[in-house]
């Protein structure tokens, strides 16, 4: 980073400093690194391919050639939102700073809560993601491995594992991974799309605008049997839960070079990538099924179904391990994205064990404490939850359609106090990426309106028991907040707070060696 000089090092801490924090982790991240963190994370590879079935279950074809550039502009429009906001305040565990200054403590406090429990559950099901990606790839078919619960723990506590021990060695090493994930993702997805294009038996078009309806028994029972309208609605659940996780480039911010540049810029062309080669890689996917019908039959074994009916077996393999390695890093960049939400969010008490979880090492300048905290949570949620069940379905599977929902809301309440916040002294400051009033409150109002149909979306069968979790959620939080929180905790610093801090920061910064 030859073009990061002091002048700029000495910008982006000045800003760290007058919201009243120290420059403890270090800026070794790039603008391609903060685009890339996302970006892996974003992953069309993980949740393009495993969560496949919400489309050639749903509507057939046209759920990719028309459902997934309309769920990616859902997706796009809270990027370039928060992306506003993200340039003005660039800080770790941006949103939760977002939802304090454009809002008041206890916003601030809802949306790290919403952000915290959908990072942390979200890391899980990407990890699961990965085990099953494994089975049906290499596990069972080379290794003979049975899918049990104790199989699937220990995988998960293994890559999970290995996952946090590369974040807690520094920023710089997962850095160069995550922008290796940002390559290896372009290319695989590339080459799968022309090693389906190659063994297609057909150039069928007309296939990826062409509405089915193969809910119920016909689609392998992946919906329940519902409308045509309906269940091409819920095929933008692919799209929309594939694309999420690009807040991971706010929660680098105080790791990344020239952050109020580079941040939105992250975000927002991790979101436009991530869809034009997820389109190009799916629509591809599609043309190579040899038989649609078939193929919504196969539920949610459907990529495994297509690809050992039409690809050479090496050739598969090959891709195989290099959807493997990038689904393994994706949830390497979740590890870094949920870690800095904990350590930001300790950092002024928002958690139990606020101190030990927001202490910086020394020798890696990362949260070892958040690391391996968020970690642990992530597999701890999986095991427990795979054990419990509310009638036949399992606790883990209701859990997890709820992780988007909390996610987008975390994304949605900054976005709407800025709305209004806009030009008062809570935000009279913009950054140097700025939109302009008219255009942010133009995507604002969009990414409310888009909320909405996510929520709805989420609620309906065979995913309803998230309206209770959800509604659960939120009366949980309100009686912690007006029973405990609403006298205990502060927030981030404001006003007069900042000015003494100062001595505070100088001496954190000396603690980790910061110059």
């Amino acid at each position: 980073m030859s073009d990061y000089t002091e002048v700029d090092k000495k910008q982006d801490m000045q800003i760290l400093h007058s919201m009243g924090y120290a420059q403890e982790l270090e800026r070794r991240m790039s603008q391609f690194s903060n685009f890339a963190v996302s970006f892996s994370i974003i992953c069309i590879l993980s949740g393009g391919i495993n969560s496949l079935a919400q489309a050639t279950s749903g509507a057939g074809g046209a759920a990719i050639g028309i459902g997934w550039p309309l769920g990616c502009f859902i997706s796009f429009v809270f990027a370039v939102a928060m992306a506003q906001i993200s340039s003005a305040y660039p800080t770790a565990g941006g949103l939760y700073h977002w939802g304090s200054i454009l809002g008041n403590r206890f916003t601030g406090w809802l949306t790290a809560w919403f952000n915290l429990l959908g990072l942390v559950t979200v890391l899980g099901a990407i990890n699961v993601g990965t085990y099953y990606f494994f089975m049906g790839s290499f596990g069972t078919p080379y290794f003979g491995l049975e899918d049990t619960t104790m199989t699937r723990i220990v995988f998960l506590a293994i890559i999970t594992g290995a996952q946090a021990l590369v974040n807690h060695m520094g920023i710089g090493l997962t850095a160069k991974l995550t922008d290796f994930s940002g390559y290896l993702i372009f290319v695989t997805a590339i080459l799968l799309a022309l090693v389906c294009l190659a063994a297609a038996d057909t150039y069928e078009i007309s296939r990826l605008f062409t509405f089915s309806n193969y809910s119920g028994e016909t689609g392998g029972n992946v919906w329940p049997q519902t409308s045509g309208t309906w269940v091409f609605l819920l095929g933008l659940l692919l799209p929309i839960y594939t694309i999420t996780g690009y807040d991971a480039s706010a929660h680098t911010s105080e790791e990344t070079v020239k952050a109020a540049h580079s941040v939105p810029r992250g975000m927002i062309s991790s979101v436009l990538w991530a869809a034009l080669f997820g389109y190009i890689m799916l629509c591809s996917f599609v043309l190579m099924i040899p038989d649609m019908d078939e193929a919504a039959k196969q539920g949610w074994n459907v990529f495994f179904w297509a690809m050992d009916a039409q690809v050479n077996p090496i050739i598969k393999d090959v891709l195989y391990l290099a959807i493997f390695v990038s689904q393994w890093l994706c949830g390497l960049a979740t590890v870094t994205s949920v870690s800095r939400m904990i350590f930001a969010f300790s950092r002024d008490g928002g958690l139990p064990a606020s101190k030990a979880l927001s202490k910086v090492s020394p020798t890696y300048r990362t949260p070892v404490a958040a690391i391996w905290t968020g970690s642990i949570l992530a597999v701890l949620f999986v095991w427990g939850s795979s054990l419990v069940s509310i009638g036949d379905t399992p606790v883990y599977t209701i859990v997890v359609s709820c992780t988007v929902i909390f996610l987008f809301f975390s994304f949605a309440i900054p976005i709407t106090l800025g709305l209004f916040a806009w030009g008062t002294s809570k935000w009279d400051k913009m950054g140097p990426w700025n939109l302009g009033e008219g255009m942010f409150k133009l995507f604002a109002i969009l990414s409310i309106v888009a909320m909405v149909l996510i929520f709805v979306l989420g609620i309906q069968p065979p995913n309803d028991g998230a309206l209770y979790i959800t509604v659960g959620f939120l009366i949980v939080t309100g009686i912690i907040w007006f029973a405990f929180e609403n006298r205990r905790f502060r927030g981030p610093p404001i006003g007069d707070e900042v000015a003494r801090r100062q001595a505070e920061i100088a001496a954190a910064e000396k603690a980790v060696g910061e110059a």
